[in-house]
C-alpha cells in the first residue's frame, strides 16, 4: 500500500506523456505530411509514446501480441531520432533504402523478447541481457547524434537552427542516453522509483516539444526547407529559407557584402583549404554573427561550407572546361580550388552539376591544342594556383 501514491503518480505521468506525444505526432503529420523531416519527427513522437506505454507499471513485464509493434517502435526510436536530426540539420539529407533496413534490424531487438523471453522473470539474466542488447545501440546512436549535431555547429548560417542544435537535439540525445544508462545501472528493487523519474523527464520533454511546435512552428519545423540558390536569395519565395525576419539591406550591409564578394572573387580566399567562418570574419574585421547573417540572408546560403563550395566548384569548372589544363589531374584541380581531398570534391561537384568531374571535362573539351604534362603543371601553378 505504501507504493500506491508513487504508482498513481507514475501512471498519471505516463498517461500525460503518451497524450502529449500522440498530439505532437498528429500535429506534425497532418500539418506538414509531405516533408520528410516532419514525417520522421512524427514517427519519433510515436516511438516515444510507444516507449512510454510499454514502460508503464503493469505493462512493462507482461507480453501480449500488441506489445510487438509497440516494442518495435520503442526500440527503433533512437535510430529514428538520428534520422530526424540529420534531416533537420543537413540540407542535403535524403532517405535511403538502407535506413529502412537498419531500422528493421534495430526494431527486431525489441520484437525478440516478445517472442522468446515471455517467461523470463524481471531481473533475470535473460532480461538483463535483453536490456543490454537494446540499450547499447541506443546509447551509441544518442552519442553519434550529438557529435554530428555539434560537429558542424559553427558552419551553420541559420541562427535559429544553430540554437535548435543546442536545445532539441541536445535534450533528446541526453534523454535517450541517460534513460538507457539508468536502466542498465538500476536494480529491480528500485525499478518503480527509476521508472517514475524517467516518466517525469519524458513528460517535461514532451510538454516542451508540444509547446514549441504549437506555439512557434516556424522555429521547430521550418528549418530544413531546401536551400535556395544564391541568385534567388532576394526572391519572395525564398523568405522561408532565410533566418526570419528577412534582412533589409542598408548601405552598410551592401558595402560589407561588396567587400565580402571582392574577397571571394578577386582575392579568391576560398582556395584556402582550412578557411573557416571565423577566419573570414577576422579578415574583414566583422563579428562572426554578422558574417553568418549576411551570407545567410544577403546571399541565400544556409551553410558556410556550401557557400565556399559554390566558388570552389565554379573554379574547378573553369579549369575543366579549358583545354590548356587537360593534362592537369582532377586531384590537382580540386586541391587548387580549395578542396582537401577528392571525395568531398566529387560529391560537391556532382551535386552542383549532375556530372562527375571526369564526365564534365569530357563533355566540355574544347578544340584547342592539348599541352604537354609539364606545360600543364606549369599552367596549374601559375593560373590555377
Amino acid at each position: 500500500m505504501h507504493e500506491y501514491p508513487l504508482v498513481l503518480i507514475n501512471l498519471l505521468m505516463h498517461g500525460g506523456s503518451i497524450a502529449l506525444l500522440l498530439l505532437l505526432a498528429a500535429t506534425m503529420w497532418w500539418d506538414h505530411a509531405r516533408r520528410v523531416d516532419v514525417r520522421l519527427g512524427a514517427l519519433l513522437a510515436l516511438g516515444g509514446a510507444a516507449f512510454c506505454t510499454v514502460s508503464t507499471p503493469g505493462v512493462a513485464h507482461t507480453f501480449t501480441p500488441w506489445h510487438i509493434p509497440l516494442m518495435a517502435l520503442s526500440v527503433g526510436h533512437p535510430f529514428v531520432f538520428w534520422l530526424f536530426s540529420r534531416s533537420l540539420l543537413d540540407d542535403d539529407f535524403a532517405l535511403r533504402r538502407w535506413h529502412l533496413v537498419a531500422w528493421v534490424a534495430l526494431a527486431s531487438l525489441g520484437v525478440y523478447p516478445c517472442l522468446f523471453e515471455m517467461d523470463s522473470a524481471p531481473g533475470s539474466t535473460e532480461r538483463r541481457i535483453g536490456l543490454f542488447r537494446v540499450a547499447l545501440p541506443a546509447i551509441a546512436l544518442a552519442v553519434l547524434t550529438a557529435v554530428q549535431a555539434f560537429a558542424a555547429w559553427r558552419e551553420d548560417l541559420v541562427e535559429s537552427r544553430r540554437r535548435l542544435r543546442l536545445k532539441i537535439v541536445a535534450a533528446v540525445a541526453v534523454y535517450i542516453l541517460l534513460v538507457h544508462l539508468i536502466l542498465l545501472a538500476t536494480r529491480p528493487a528500485a525499478g518503480l522509483i527509476v521508472n517514475t523519474v524517467i516518466a517525469g523527464a519524458l513528460l517535461v520533454l514532451g510538454a516542451w516539444l508540444c509547446f514549441r511546435t504549437l506555439h512557434s512552428p516556424v522555429d521547430l519545423l521550418a528549418l530544413a526547407s531546401p536551400a535556395s540558390p544564391p541568385e534567388a536569395a532576394a526572391a519572395p519565395e525564398a523568405a522561408e529559407t532565410a533566418d526570419p525576419p528577412g534582412l533589409t539591406l542598408d548601405d552598410t550591409d551592401r558595402r560589407q557584402l561588396a567587400a565580402l564578394q571582392e574577397l571571394m572573387d578577386v582575392e579568391q580566399v576560398y582556395r584556402e583549404p582550412d578557411l573557416t567562418i571565423g577566419t573570414l570574419a577576422q579578415r574583414l574585421q566583422w563579428p562572426e554573427h554578422r558574417m553568418r547573417r549576411l551570407i545567410n540572408q544577403g546571399l541565400g546560403h544556409r551553410n558556410f561550407n556550401a557557400f565556399l563550395n559554390t566558388y570552389r566548384v565554379d573554379d574547378a569548372k573553369r579549369a575543366l572546361q579549358d583545354a590548356r589544363y587537360s593534362a592537369v589531374s582532377i586531384l590537382t584541380i580540386s586541391t587548387e580550388a580549395g578542396f582537401q581531398s577528392l571525395g568531398p570534391f566529387n560529391r560537391a561537384f556532382k551535386a552542383a552539376t549532375g556530372l562527375t568531374p571526369t564526365e564534365f571535362r569530357r563533355g566540355s573539351a574544347e578544340a584547342e591544342p592539348v599541352v604537354s604534362l609539364g606545360e600543364g603543371r606549369a599552367l596549374a601553378e601559375s593560373s590555377i594556383g
